[in-house]
């Protein structure tokens, strides 16, 4: 594709990388075969191919508008059409580049910048999260029917993790919301590691991947968030950790691109590309280990379940078949999915942001899921499994606590 960026944009970090990323697309349009909200919506505009257009008019120098602000707004960032595209084209970069123009040259309505504003300062704290709900707890009743069915009636109670500790440690990225409302699933992890003689160690110093901020044009408190954990970790990397553990697919696809967030920063480039490289999901990890110590390999009966793959694990990270794998080597058996490249709806705050489209998409989702009658469903992202509990009508699990208790 040619490109005419302007000279303010044209010799910016921004303004090169989009200009790399543009030129990549040929126009096939094989995305949006695969994109969800153009299958919803069938307007060019809410597909990739229409995307990067908008984006490349505004380099260009087209004045940017709400109307654009608002088709850049629908797109889930699920990065299915990265998945598809024959050319390479690294749509997800280009459309943080294309949201972080727009949000310094349109100004949102004030309910909207509220909304971003709250979910920014809350739900990355696992602590304010905490009180959140304790202090909401009266007014639950009042909140709208979809919001509520979101939020927990309470926290969760912190399990314990096991006492002992091995000389082999990996790092513990617990994320933020999901302190709060499953931190079984870190502690099923670290149970499953610990079989293996494996530690799992946090750092209290560490808090949210970034993603929220990063992905809502908050651009610098993104990468304040990224550097605070490079900090928080570094000590330990250098201590001989083997790897940084990601339970959350979600943290996962943003903390094996921090290489590429902090590429320009001269104090933490470096850090942050050998961050990313440790980064792995708990799959990754289990992969590379004799898993006889977890009981896998051993004839036992297991659930029948289906298994929903959030875009985070198989678009973003491309870890494709791997809990599957281990999963069916652990005796489940796994029901067949249709369309189960296309996003359940959640995608970070974007249930929140786009109730409707997320609603129709999370439809579409449960259908495909319910298909083969499994008992339950599992998955690999808090985020998926709240929306996705909000409507499913049998249990909603992470696939760390169904390994967990296969191996009890």
């Amino acid at each position: 594709m040619e490109t005419a960026i302007v000279e303010r944009y044209r010799d910016t970090p921004d303004g090169r990388e989009a200009e790399k990323i543009l030129r990549a697309c040929v126009h096939c349009g094989f995305c949006t075969a695969t994109c969800p909200t153009f299958q919803l919506l069938g307007d060019e505009l809410d597909g990739p191919r229409g995307r990067i257009y908008l984006i490349k008019q505004v380099l260009e120098g087209r004045e940017a508008t709400r109307r654009t602000q608002i088709h850049l707004d629908r797109c889930l960032t699920c990065r299915s059409c990265e998945t598809t595209c024959p050319s390479g084209v690294r749509y997800a970069h280009l459309a943080d580049i294309g949201r972080f123009i727009l949000e310094g040259k349109v100004r949102r309505p004030l309910v909207q910048r509220l909304m971003r504003l709250g979910l920014r300062k809350m739900a990355p704290s696992a602590g304010r999260f905490r009180t959140l709900l304790k202090l909401s707890k009266p007014f639950r009743p009042l909140l709208p029917a979809g919001l509520k069915r979101k939020v927990p009636l309470a926290a969760a109670a912190v399990p314990a993790w096991p006492a002992r500790r091995h000389q082999r440690t990996v790092l513990a990225l617990e994320g933020c919301v999901q302190q709060a409302v499953t931190p079984e699933t870190a502690a099923s992890a670290a149970r499953i590691l610990d079989r293996l003689g494996i530690s799992l160690v946090t750092e209290s110093a560490a808090g949210c991947c970034g993603a929220l901020s990063y992905h809502l044009a908050a651009r610098e408190e993104g990468l304040d968030a990224m550097r605070r954990n490079i900090d928080a970790w570094w000590p330990l990397i250098e201590s001989g950790a083997e790897a940084i553990l990601i339970t959350e697919s979600g943290c996962g696809a943003m903390l094996k691109d921090y290489g590429h967030a902090l590429r320009d920063d001269p104090v933490y480039a470096e850090k942050a590309a050998r961050v990313a490289g440790m980064s792995k999901d708990l799959s990754e990890l289990l992969e590379r280990e004799d898993l006889a110590p977890l009981g896998i390999g051993v004839p036992k009966a297991g659930r029948r379940i289906a298994f929903h793959a959030p875009c985070s694990l198989q678009h973003g990270q491309k870890l494709v078949g791997r809990v599957e794998s281990i999963l069916e080597a652990a005796g489940f058996s796994l029901t067949p999915v249709g369309d189960a490249h296309l996003c359940c709806g959640s995608a970070g705050t974007y249930s929140v942001l786009e109730p409707g489209l997320s609603g129709r998409l999370l439809e579409d989702k449960l259908a495909n899921l319910s298909q083969g009658q499994p008992e339950l469903i599992a998955t690999a992202n808090i985020g998926c499994l709240l929306h996705l509990s909000t409507r499913a009508d049998r249990p909603v699990r992470h696939w760390i606590q169904l390994l967990d208790e296969f191996c009890a």
